[in-house]
């Protein structure tokens, strides 16, 4: 979501840039019958700058220097010379006949065979050697690296800046220019520079970027835009089988899985800086799925990429992205070793993915030099710090990047700063950007205060009936040592107010030492989750949601109140231990949580009934995310949208007689998360959940098993069960969640086009229950316990308009208990690539 949200904004941002480039030329490939050639090669005549026809047979190709004609080839049809008389030459037609003979080299089409194809043959070779090329050939290497990051507005037009949404801002629109990739007109509207020292070492497979200096337009110290525009363009590695963009797990052309992928052709060979080079031409088998056109050049002793060149097919199930191209060229070391001294990424982002259609380009260049080899650091220096800013590489005075930049910026590239310091004295700018922040957080901004968050404004249950939350935070920066929460909510039907209000303070930075507090009074669904955590303020949607798939009166009172403290002990391993003191008490007439304190015996039939709960507790939590990636290093950050692995450590003792407390129990919880891409298949994820309490408990500190009565997908939930319908004190839960990410429509012609995607999933649960616990229940609720271990099923599809996903889920057993839904539908919305 927030990475829409971003996008958004970048379409309201806009400034002036003009491009210095000679020869321009844009067209169509046909062959005699006017039907598009795809992925025909288009090059300047004496020269390695081409590019590789889309699959409409159309290109566009650019360069500052001065060219006279093209050359023009494909498989099957013999090569063209096409003159270009003008500098600027756009929408040419290009028509190329068949072949009459080939002699330089085998030439397939169509679908290429897997036998007997030297392309092939070559493509074995990379494998082979993929190891021993480049940076792994040493243990260990550093070098410095130049990243340039730029967004720029597309398809411009005269209708688009006469639009309202710019008045005020129409001195962006002063000059515009033309993407040499794909021949749109843009305008710059973002631009970011760093500069890293880099160090890695191959044999503890280690690798360490220091930030040296970071500039960026507009914006700067602004961690959150940075982390979106790193995650946005992750690092890759060209040989690897599956490479990721997006969050989407692309096959890679020198994949081993390339042959049932991919066509490839082998194409010319040439000398390239005086290297013998193969030049093999590569497309897509099918349609729909995750891959490349494009080619590369690969040299043909060492088998070492030399250039490579791909774009995204348009029939790619990606959602928001038109294109995605990349280059990347390597240097010859020596004779044996090539390195990447270039990578260019740009990605097209629009709503649809029509022609004509506007939207941002993202363009990413990096650069390396000063490589050094085999100059060992100790383990230790690899080590991550857990929260460390230098505040002054944001700082940077204009020699150092007179010095560190790897190529200077163009006087367009460096006129963005000035463009946009300018645009953010404009009101009209500042109202967009304002309202695009409030959309994207949820809080809607004031001096030192942020009101929100918005989408809890309003609230439905059967006990309170309607319910209006209002609330909010201090604010005075994302990095900020301290922060405050507090909300009032009022419910029409039980007429009640309530609130909550929480503090977090970072007593020490460098090891993340927090201490926070607070106290909340207000009504809850108790067994909405299994795993518990020390957030004051959390709350259910469960017992909030203005929608819901049955009755539910099952609702609690709660006044808790906790105090902990934390530490991040390395980084992404977080320790904490608190203290907590809650009452509990039904907020229905229906619902009870009653349970006896002396058990009916001879003498007292009846026995002693108490209704309310007071408990006092200790807790430690160990909570690790290894390869977790956060944005902030204040009191409160926010995440990277990026999957990580999750485990998590609960150990709770309740302390009878403290404050009054009713209970002595101990409490185990685990939770462990592990995402796992499976290349070409998607993406799975495996969550298990386990707990025990040692010890006699009420029905108000049992383990729910957490049903699902809304009618949204909820992780972490059983769709299929009501609340309370399984009640435990010692549990195990086991999920699997499958995403195919559309590979399996994506063989069904007549679907292809929808780019839906397919979803699969079980989940189990096992729970037993002690006698004595259920000895003490006088609640009136059985206690049901999934001792045969109770499962569900569920199938989904998503992208669905690109926003909704729709899941149907079957219940494996029990069907026979009271109420028991056998199926179930929910929906869920949400913004994804």
């Amino acid at each position: 979501m927030k990475r829409i949200i971003l996008l958004s904004l970048f379409f309201v941002f806009a400034f002036a840039a003009i491009a210095t480039a000679q020869t321009k030329v844009s067209g169509i490939v046909l062959d005699k019958s006017n039907q598009p050639i795809p992925f025909a090669n288009v090059v300047f005549k004496g020269s390695n700058t081409g590019i590789v026809s889309n699959e409409d047979g159309r290109f566009y190709l650019e360069s500052p220097n001065t060219y006279t004609a093209l050359i023009v080839t494909s498989a099957g049809f013999s090569d063209k010379e096409v003159p270009l008389e003008k500098a600027v030459n756009y929408n040419f037609k290009i028509v190329l006949g068949e072949a009459e003979a080939l002699n330089e080299v085998v030439i397939y089409t169509g679908k290429t065979s897997k036998k007997n194809n030297p392309a092939l043959d070559i493509l074995r070779k990379i494998w082979e050697r993929k190891r021993k090329n480049g940076l792994y050939q040493f243990n260990q290497y550093q070098m410095q690296k130049y990243e340039k990051v730029e967004f720029d507005m597309n398809t411009i037009d005269s209708a688009f800046m006469k639009n309202k949404l710019f008045k005020g801002m129409e001195f962006v629109f002063n000059h515009v220019d033309t993407s040499d990739v794909t021949g749109k007109t843009y305008l710059p509207i973002f631009i970011n520079e760093s500069v890293y020292d880099v160090y890695g070492d191959n044999k503890i497979k280690k690798v360490k970027e220091n930030l040296t200096g970071n500039k960026m337009s507009g914006f700067n110290g602004n961690q959150q835009i940075l982390a979106f525009v790193k995650d946005l363009y992750s690092d890759y590695n060209i040989y690897d089988n599956h490479l990721k963009f997006f969050d989407k797990s692309f096959t890679s052309p020198l994949s081993r899985t390339g042959i049932d992928v991919y066509n490839y052709v082998l194409k010319d060979s040439a000398y390239i800086d005086k290297k013998w080079c193969f030049n093999i031409v590569f497309y897509p088998r099918r349609k729909n799925e995750l891959t490349f056109k494009g080619d590369f050049w690969v040299n043909d002793t060492t088998f070492a990429i030399k250039k490579i060149n791909m774009g995204v097919t348009k029939s790619a199930n990606i959602n928001w992205v038109k294109d995605i191209y990349i280059e990347q060229e390597f240097e010859v070391e020596n004779d044996s070793i090539f390195l990447l001294t270039r990578d260019y990424m740009m990605s097209d982002f629009a709503l649809n993915k029509k022609e004509k259609s506007k939207g941002v380009y993202g363009k990413r260049t990096t650069l390396y030099r000063n490589h050094k080899f085999n100059i060992q650091k100790p383990e230790k220096f690899y080590k991550e710090e857990v929260n460390f800013i230098d505040n002054a590489v944001y700082e940077r005075p204009p020699e150092f990047w007179e010095e560190n930049r790897f190529e200077k910026l163009n006087k367009d590239e460096a006129g963005i700063y000035k463009m946009l310091d300018t645009l953010q004295t404009v009101k009209r700018f500042k109202q967009l950007y304002n309202l695009v922040s409030i959309l994207g957080s949820g809080y809607v901004e004031f001096k030192n205060f942020d009101y929100g968050p918005i989408y809890s404004t309003f609230g439905y249950n059967e006990v309170e009936g309607l319910r209006l939350r209002v609330g909010g935070r201090t604010y005075f920066g994302p990095n900020d040592p301290w922060r405050l929460q507090a909300y009032t909510a009022y419910g029409f039907d039980d007429n009640k107010f309530k609130y909550g209000l929480s503090g977090k303070w970072m007593v020490d930075k460098k090891n993340r030492v927090i201490i926070s507090g607070g106290n909340r009074r207000d009504i809850e669904q108790i067994g909405a989750s299994l795993t518990t955590t020390n957030d004051i303020l959390g709350r259910s949607f469960a017992s909030s949601a203005l929608f819901t798939t049955g009755s539910n009166g099952k609702l609690t009172n709660i006044n808790l109140s906790n105090l902990s403290v934390e530490m991040e002990a390395k980084k992404n391993f977080v320790v904490s231990a608190g203290f907590s003191y809650r009452t509990l008490e039904s907020a229905s007439k229906t619902f009870s949580l009653d349970y006896y304190t002396t058990l009916p015996s001879m003498t007292n039939p009846t026995g002693v009934i108490k209704s309310d709960v007071k408990q006092s507790e200790a807790n430690i939590q160990f909570e690790y995310m290894p390869n977790r990636k956060t944005i902030g290093y204040g009191v409160e950050r926010d995440l990277v949208d990026s999957p990580f692995s999750h485990f998590f450590v609960n150990f709770s003792y309740g302390l009878k007689g403290v404050l009054d407390s009713d209970f002595a129990y101990e409490k185990i919880q685990v939770f462990y998360k592990q995402p796992i891409i499976i290349g070409p298949l998607g993406r799975s994820n495996i969550i298990l959940e386990t707990g025990k309490t040692f010890g006699t408990i009420p029905l108000g500190l049992m383990s729910v098993i957490p049903g699902n009565q809304t009618y949204f997908t909820i992780e972490n939930t059983f769709s299929n069960l009501n609340f309370y319908e399984f009640v435990t004190d010692q549990y195990t839960t086991l999920q699997w969640n499958h995403d195919f990410g559309g590979r399996l429509f994506a063989r069904v012609p007549f679907m292809r086009k929808l780019n839906w995607r397919e979803f699969v999933g079980v989940r189990a649960v096992h729970g037993t229950i002690s006698e004595a616990n259920r000895a003490i229940n006088a609640s009136g609720l059985p206690y049901n316990v999934p001792e045969n271990i109770y499962w569900e099923y569920h199938a989904g599809i998503g992208n669905i308009f690109k926003v909704f996903r729709i899941d149907f889920s079957w219940r494996g057993n029990y069907l026979d208990m009271p109420d028991a839904h056998k199926f179930a539908v929910k929906g869920s919305f949400g913004f994804y690539f």
